[in-house]
């Protein structure tokens, strides 16, 4: 609840189902009181019940489709503060440097969700509190006060945030740009399937992934799955700069090798940080370990 003991309220938007849950689950540890009144799962949803739910708080998934979450915002800014989702690290470092606008990098982490609260809350606070002081501004009867309150309303702020609505338009140029056709986004989540249910993985957290006949094995430091995508999909959909092709059946991911080794039969082989075991690189591919 605000300062005014009105129920805080909010709406979450992503096309992908699981980071909806997610981010309703985490919310619910973070903020107990918050309730979430509404979901999307694309853009125009999102504005749709954004004008109907009149949410105090949007969590926008930046991309949708339909409309874009910085579209969406942009007809929501106005009367709803917003919290971008983004995997993209440039946005959150350029367009959000003047702390007008709030983010979160996926997958969401319960310490930057917390802080994200907790800001929230702050500007939730300040919202009442500035609306009581204009209204004893508006009704002081004496001329000390009619004048303090004037000279307040005339003082700006030490450092003002940029304008929200040139930050949306500046983040929408940022978007235009990282959707060119020569530059489509890489891959961010793989889904395996578990038994009868689906689990969501981050590329973030695979440590290589290696074709195994009919399927592509996904190693992360904390277990391994199994995906029917062939590694010849895979190269064409991460990052060329994340994943290196080690040999002809293994993808590794650059940041998890630890240290590279000959062995007794002088081949390269790789020890990744956060896994037992060895990786052999191939003939064809120790080019990419010159300095070996």
């Amino acid at each position: 609840m605000d300062e005014r003991g009105t129920p805080v309220t909010a709406l979450i938007a992503d096309d992908e189902a699981p980071m909806r849950d997610l981010l309703r689950a985490r919310l619910q540890v973070a903020w107990p009181e918050l309730q979430i009144v509404a979901e999307a799962a694309n853009g125009v949803e999102a504005v749709e019940l954004g004008e109907r739910h009149r949410p105090d708080i949007a969590f926008l998934d930046i991309r949708m489709p339909g409309l874009s979450g910085i579209e969406a915002a942009r007809r929501l800014y106005d009367r709803t503060h917003i919290v971008f989702a983004t995997a993209y690290d440039q946005y959150a470092l350029d367009a959000f440097e003047q702390g007008a606008l709030d983010y979160l990098l996926k997958p969401v982490s319960h310490e930057r969700l917390a802080t994200t609260c907790a800001r929230l809350r702050a500007r939730l606070r300040a919202r009442p509190a500035a609306a009581a002081g204009t209204a004893a501004a508006a009704t002081a009867g004496t001329t000390a006060a009619a004048t303090a309150a004037a000279t307040a309303a005339a003082t700006p702020p030490a450092a003002p945030p940029q304008d929200i609505g040139a930050q949306l338009a500046r983040l929408a140029a940022l978007l235009d740009n990282k959707d060119k056709p020569d530059k489509p986004p890489y891959l961010r989540w793989i889904q395996a399937q578990v038994g009868a249910s689906l689990r969501m993985v981050s590329v973030r957290e695979v440590l290589f992934f290696q074709s195994d006949e009919k399927y592509t094995r996904v190693q992360t430091a904390t277990g391994e799955f199994l995906i029917r995508k062939t590694l010849k999909e895979l190269l064409d959909e991460l990052d060329p700069d994340e994943f290196w092709r080690v040999h002809r059946s293994t993808l590794v991911r650059v940041d998890a090798i630890g240290e590279v080794v000959r062995d007794l039969r002088g081949r390269h082989m790789l020890r990744l940080r956060n896994h037992a075991g060895e990786i052999e690189v191939s003939r064809n591919h120790t080019h990419l370990f010159q300095q070996m």
